[in-house]
């Protein structure tokens, strides 16, 4: 017994909680964006189609089943079987005739999703709000998840294609994942760290300003250093947009952090499930990007005069 007290008393110590949680949420983090971008840059179309596509339909899965933990009525099959088609012909007319046209499919789908959402209204029964809520509710998961998220599709094939036909946009995938990613890192080491005044204490008690300036700094560092890095294959960006770019998605992926704690504290659920170690659910990790790629693909087309 004495032996065995002096080795615990010299034995290193053990990792506390924090740091434990942040090396599986960079673990996890690492692994699966390392397996996205496999599959981006691997020059299969279709492999960068399955992880978007399956990202997506998870996170959307996720999404509902919040909802039928707190018993908040929705058509899931609907919208999942809508998402699924809606990714797909995105993707196809994305790839073959340019991002534009899939963003013109992507509408044409919304609308006939809210058509057939009422359609699917009309054979239940109607009691007070409730058939508002579940078509507002539906509506909602759909065009903040799949909708939202897609854009990475479109950024993929806005640059224009190499000599040989294949995708250029997979360098300007990588910006945004680099970026939004050091944002997530950046707000919870700095949090972590020396967070001490709270910023959105009624959404999220642990995020604090030092957190939100942590990750305004780490997105910057990220877009200036992947230039620095690549500068050839992200020839578009000039320095001012590298900046700009950088502060908008820093600032981006926190409040679209921020957007699904508010969906997880409405729906009193701590995380939007159980699949990834220290992270949660396949939402808790794309949520920030919900927000950044609608952002980084506008800017594209926008600004820099992609199409």
């Amino acid at each position: 017994m004495r032996r065995r007290n002096l080795f615990l008393t010299f034995a290193a110590p053990s990792m506390n909680s924090t740091q434990a949680t942040f090396f599986l949420r960079l673990g996890s983090t690492v692994t699966l964006w390392a397996l996205i971008l496999a599959a981006i840059f691997s020059g299969r179309e279709w492999a960068f189609f399955l992880a978007i596509t399956t990202m997506a339909l998870a996170s959307l899965w996720e999404y509902f089943h919040m909802l039928d933990k707190d018993g908040i009525p929705n058509f899931k099959l609907t919208a999942l079987i809508c998402a699924a088609i809606f990714l797909g012909g995105s993707f196809y007319y994305s790839s073959v005739k340019g991002s534009a046209r899939g963003l013109d499919f992507e509408l044409v789908v919304l609308v006939l999703f809210l058509i057939v959402t009422f359609a699917r209204q009309m054979f239940a029964s109607i009691r007070d709000r409730e058939p508002l809520q579940t078509m507002a509710y539906t509506l909602f998961g759909l065009l903040w998840i799949p909708w939202m998220f897609n854009f990475i599709t479109k950024i993929l094939f806005l640059a224009p294609r190499a000599a040989d036909g294949t995708p250029t946009g997979q360098f300007y995938v990588l910006f945004l994942l680099a970026v939004t990613k050091f944002s997530d890192m950046g707000a919870y080491a700095f949090g972590s760290l020396f967070g001490r005044h709270p910023f959105v204490r009624h959404i999220s008690p642990k995020k604090t300003w030092e957190g939100f300036a942590g990750a305004l700094f780490a997105s910057l560092l990220a877009a200036y250093g992947l230039h620095f890095l690549i500068p050839g294959k992200l020839a578009a960006l000039h320095p001012l947009d590298i900046g700009v770019l950088g502060l908008a998605l820093g600032f981006a992926a926190v409040v679209g952090d921020l957007a699904e704690s508010i969906v997880k504290r409405s729906t009193h659920i701590k995380d939007s499930g159980g699949l990834l170690p220290g992270i949660g659910g396949t939402l808790d990790l794309i949520d920030s990007l919900l927000f950044t790629a609608p952002i980084m693909y506008f800017y594209m087309r926008l600004v820099l005069g992609m199409s």
